[in-house]
């Protein structure tokens, strides 16, 4: 095994029993995959390295029970270090470690825990404590868990309250748009409204104007079939022939009234009346001024002979 890859000798060589010593191997990285394939070796050694970093995948080895990682110069742990979850003893004593990981909450079988010359926040280096035997070292281990559970507790309200907010967010824009969309509906439904009552006038205007336009083509019609009279000026006006009729009429009466006196003079035994005697007297001088003429003679034997 070299000292940059971890490769060359057997990781094999190295396992005694179920514990693997890796350490003042001068490793730049972990050979997780090597570890991997040796499930038996649950104690590992890697103190007195030059790790700066674990790899993700070192969190597949889940089957560690005691971890040794002192003395290397780490600056941070893998987010999912608590995927370890069969880890007992942790020692990251002397590394350059200023927080640990959330998940590192995750760790319930952790009994020894030794943080001691790292450059800790102050809050996570007043929790830890001294590691200076084996009742420390388990009670930094016991406060540690404590610590990080309320950290993550702490992150889970806050991620909660973030995911309520969210949702409260959500339905407030839900709730907003429905408010639009309600209002986006009613103004369509009112400009429809407009729409087919301005449809509705239009139609209304047209029937109007179809009906003026059928009245005045009636109208003009009747007026076509009319007597063209009017332009005829020559012609004499309606009231004359009204009026030559009605002087015939009191012609032909006073006709009637004559003939009446004169057959009542003439038949009646009026005719010894002094009235009667003026009346023939007077019918009977213009016939005999009438005889004189020819043909106002010829048409009174006519007359005679009927």
């Amino acid at each position: 095994m070299s000292r940059g890859g971890g490769k060359g000798l057997s990781l094999k060589d190295k396992l005694d029993g179920n514990e693997l010593d890796l350490s003042l191997c001068d490793l730049n990285e972990v050979p997780v995959r090597e570890l991997a394939a040796l499930p038996k070796a649950t104690v590992l050694d890697l103190s007195c390295n030059n790790l700066i970093s674990l790899p993700s995948d070192f969190c597949s080895l889940m089957h560690l029970v005691k971890l040794d990682l002192s003395k290397n110069r780490l600056q941070q742990l893998p987010l999912d270090f608590g995927r370890l979850v069969n880890l007992q003893h942790l020692d990251l004593l002397n590394n350059r470690l200023v927080t640990l990981p959330v998940s590192f909450a995750q760790l319930k079988n952790l009994k020894w825990l030794d943080l001691k010359d790292n450059p800790l926040d102050p809050v996570l280096a007043k929790v830890a404590g001294d590691c200076l035997d084996e009742k420390q070292c388990k009670q930094a281990a016991v406060k540690v868990l404590q610590h990080m559970k309320a950290i993550q507790s702490e992150q889970d309200r806050q991620r909660q309250r973030k995911l309520q907010a969210e949702r409260e967010m959500e339905k407030k824009r839900e709730a907003e748009q429905r408010a639009k969309e309600a209002q986006e509906r009613e103004l369509r439904k009112r400009e429809k409204a407009e729409e087919k009552e301005r449809r509705r006038r239009e139609y209304d205007a047209q029937k109007a104007a179809k009906q003026e336009m059928e009245k005045k083509t009636k109208k003009e019609t009747v007026q076509s079939r009319k007597p063209a009279s009017s332009s005829r000026p020559s012609q004499p006006p309606r009231h004359k022939p009204s009026w030559s009729r009605s002087v015939l009429r009191v012609l032909l009466f006073g006709l009637f009234c004559i003939f009446c006196t004169l057959a009542a003079c003439k038949l009646t035994e009026l005719q010894r009346q002094p009235l009667c005697v003026s009346v023939n007297t007077l019918y009977e001088d213009v016939v005999a001024a009438l005889q004189n003429h020819k043909t106002l003679q010829n048409i009174l034997q006519h007359n005679s002979q009927q």
